[in-house]
């Protein structure tokens, strides 16, 4: 006996046998827009079933046509009827899609690495931007054996004012004084400063590079650790020892090496 079910996403009629429907417990899977449905709910009635083949042109091949394929033995039937019975590809279900999961791991892993690579590249940004992710970075950098430092934006440090003068109590001694300013809203590292005395044609006659430890004078690498505070001013006081030179001019420009 030959029944007609109508897919219901698409409307399309299919013929099948009892013992098809029979083989996934009724359940279908339409061969035109793929929806599985309970083909035993929508068996069409006699009269419905003529209708719907009626209704296709002679001119095209019946719904059913390409959709049934060699006969498949179902596994665990027991009865001659399911075991000979044509399986139509819509009542077969679609393979797991092992080679597009294949695929998605494979780029997941690049992807992984290169966000990596841009967290230790980017660790000093990371730890401004986002305060909370400061100690997860210190432990990975410690396991990494890498330094998270503070930011060192140049343009975002300024020399507020500075001087250059003799003291009169030594000879051949002057005094540089100077105010730092961190103009950042971030806490940055301390930069250093290159001193270039010049005489009266401004031509250099000495300079020096004035790491944080030699201009601030006295505190330990703790206080320098935690750099210049956001908005912070930091005053420095450095005496230079010009014998054998007679400086008249000078430059003071601050750089991070």
């Amino acid at each position: 006996m030959t029944l007609t079910t109508r897919c219901p996403s698409c409307g399309t009629a299919f013929r099948v046998q009892p013992a098809q429907l029979s083989a996934r417990g009724g359940k279908v899977r339409c061969g035109k827009c793929s929806s599985v449905f309970d083909g035993v709910r929508a068996l069409l009635a006699d009269g419905a079933a003529q209708a719907a083949s009626a209704a296709a042109p002679d001119s095209e091949p019946s719904p059913q046509l390409g959709l049934f394929e060699a006969p498949k033995r179902l596994p665990g039937a027991g009865d001659a009827a399911n075991e000979d019975a044509p399986v139509p590809a819509f009542l077969d279900d679609a393979p797991p899609p092992r080679r597009r999961i294949g695929w998605t791991l494979a780029a997941l892993i690049p992807l992984a690495a290169l966000l990596a690579q841009g967290a230790y590249q980017f660790r000093t940004e990371l730890a401004v931007l986002l305060p909370d992710l400061r100690p997860q970075l210190e432990a990975a950098c410690k396991a990494l054996k890498c330094e998270l430092r503070l930011p060192r934006r140049a343009k975002l440090m300024a020399i507020e004012s500075s001087d250059l003068q003799a003291d009169g109590r030594r000879e051949n001694l002057i005094v540089l004084n100077a105010v730092l300013r961190n103009q950042a809203m971030f806490a940055q590292e301390y930069p250093s400063l290159e001193l270039t005395l010049t005489d009266e044609r401004d031509e250099a006659v000495a300079r020096r590079v004035l790491a944080p430890a030699d201009y601030l004078g006295g505190v330990g690498p703790d206080f320098i650790a935690r750099g210049v505070a956001p908005g912070g001013d930091t005053v420095l006081r450095v005496y230079i020892d010009t014998s054998g030179l007679r400086p008249v001019g000078y430059r003071l420009y601050l750089f991070f090496p």
